[in-house]
């Protein structure tokens, strides 16, 4: 699947070329990012093991922490006159994760998995606020408030891992 064609429209004073090349950073993260909460359900919702309510919970509130972000990168690409793709076919293909490990049980396992996953997207959110800021300041703003708080999630999940 490509990115959606169409280009809406707008009174944004920021190039057409400029406006489709934010979309397809945009809607990268979008697909990343909702990939990114089904996998964190997954593990939220399959893990066994020592301290199981404390991990359960803390998969919960990260979760809803990327359904605002997707919300927000969604309607930011919307602005911007691109479709926003964010149907699970879209994270399907456009994603950048791979897919979520069937037989991860422990709280060791999902949160080396997750760690794994956070790391790519933050990644990925980089690269994308790098090109946002030569391009819309108010795009670059929103991938570095996602980034700030995806990494402040990955330092949540990677303190998990330390004995």
């Amino acid at each position: 699947m490509t990115m959606p064609g169409k280009l809406y429209a707008t009174r944004l004073n920021i190039d057409v070329s400029d406006r489709k090349l934010l979309g397809e950073h945009l809607n990268r993260a979008l697909a990343s990012i909702v990939d990114l909460h089904s996998q964190v359900k997954q593990a939220h919702w399959n893990i066994k093991g020592p301290w199981f309510f404390a991990r359960h919970e803390l998969f919960d509130k990260i979760a809803a922490n990327l359904l605002a972000f997707a919300d927000d990168v969604a309607e930011r690409a919307s602005a911007l006159g691109n479709v926003a793709a964010g149907t699970a076919q879209h994270a399907c293909e456009l994603s950048i994760l791979d897919g979520y490990p069937d037989k991860a049980v422990s709280g060791q396992e999902h949160l080396r998995h997750l760690a794994d996953r956070y790391g790519q997207v933050v990644s990925m959110l980089r690269e994308s606020t790098t090109v946002a800021g030569k391009k819309d300041p108010v795009t670059e703003d929103l991938l570095i408030s996602t980034l700030s708080q995806l990494e402040q999630d990955l330092w949540f999940l990677e303190s998990h891992l330390h004995d």
